[in-house]
């Protein structure tokens, strides 16, 4: 698997060949985090796919049944991810209205570990 680079703004980086592409575990884990952060409606070519935030997550009361709800949303953004085999060691945190996640994700190229505030 290859990936283009992001740099830390956000966008593609460019000029400077092979060095502007991720591969292996590293376009894995660049992968889920942009999966993680596309909502659901946001790209124009498949409406369908994205974290829900808007239509499902967003206005509900941070109970543990919701946080629950939410943790499998993610799992199952994750699990879709090219390349992912399975996720180990789930922990999730909703504190303050920030839901962070950290978690081990099991690839076809090797473990990876995954950071990432969502909202």
């Amino acid at each position: 698997m290859r990936y283009r680079k992001l740099d830390p703004t956000g966008d593609y980086q460019f000029g400077r060949n092979k060095n502007d592409f991720l591969v292996d575990v590293g376009a894995v884990a660049q992968a889920i985090s942009t999966s993680l952060k596309l909502l659901e409606d946001e790209w124009w070519e498949d409406t369908q796919i994205g974290l829900p935030l808007f239509q499902n997550i967003l206005g509900q009361p941070g109970t543990p049944e919701n946080v629950q709800a939410v943790d499998l949303l993610v799992q199952g953004i994750i699990s879709n991810v090219e390349g992912v085999r399975g996720i180990e060691d789930f922990e999730s945190l909703y504190e303050n209205r920030k839901y962070v996640l950290n978690c081990t994700v099991e690839t076809i190229y090797g473990s990876v570990q995954v950071n990432e505030v969502i909202f």
